[in-house]
């Protein structure tokens, strides 16, 4: 009896694993902290972690990231179960908030650590990314400054710039007002 139990746990076990599949997304627009707060909120979407993505330097720092240094752009590694929210669908709510048409960064924050980029992990992805464009119907393809980017790499960031909307509420709504996100999104997806 004690060997059926252990089997069922195992077989149990093991079932169960497979049922919570998980995959990633990596994209980039502008200040991790409001694409924190964007995703978190998302069905499907289990968690959100700020850092930083497409450059050379191994574990680098906010400062070197934002000095330019590394080649990295700030990113959300967004983890998200495929049976209750697709990939596509997680391009489509990137699209809503972020401005697709500055090719300087995003709203107050310039430069290239601040870019709007999505990093496809294949040729499937790559093929969603062209299927959002179209399906996005106020998006002007001839005018998007967005860059569709082959993965590489993912470093977290400080734990300070994890959930900081969270942790630091005050500190995020102002920086959010006063960045002008808000007044920008409403006028590209009105």
């Amino acid at each position: 009896m004690k060997k059926l139990i252990v089997i069922f746990f195992i077989l149990f076990v093991s079932s169960s694993s497979y049922s919570q599949e998980k995959k990633y997304a990596y994209l980039a627009g502008g200040c991790f902290w409001c694409m924190e707060a964007a995703f978190e909120k998302i069905e499907g979407v289990s968690t959100v972690i700020s850092g930083y993505s497409g450059g050379t330097k191994v574990n680098p720092s906010y400062e070197e990231v934002v000095k330019g240094k590394t080649g990295h752009i700030e990113t959300v590694k967004i983890t998200y179960d495929p049976k209750q929210i697709s990939y596509l669908e997680l391009l489509k709510k990137f699209w809503i908030n972020i401005d697709p048409y500055d090719g300087q960064g995003q709203f107050c924050d310039k430069g290239k650590s601040y870019a709007s980029v999505i990093f496809y992990q294949n040729e499937e992805e790559k093929k969603l990314i062209d299927q959002s464009i179209n399906e996005m119907k106020l998006l002007n393809r001839n005018k998007i400054k967005t860059a569709f980017v082959e993965y590489k790499n993912f470093y977290p960031a400080e734990d300070y710039h994890q959930d900081f909307y969270k942790k630091n509420p005050n500190h995020y709504y102002s920086y959010l007002a006063g960045c002008g996100r808000v007044d920008r999104l409403k006028e590209i997806w009105k």
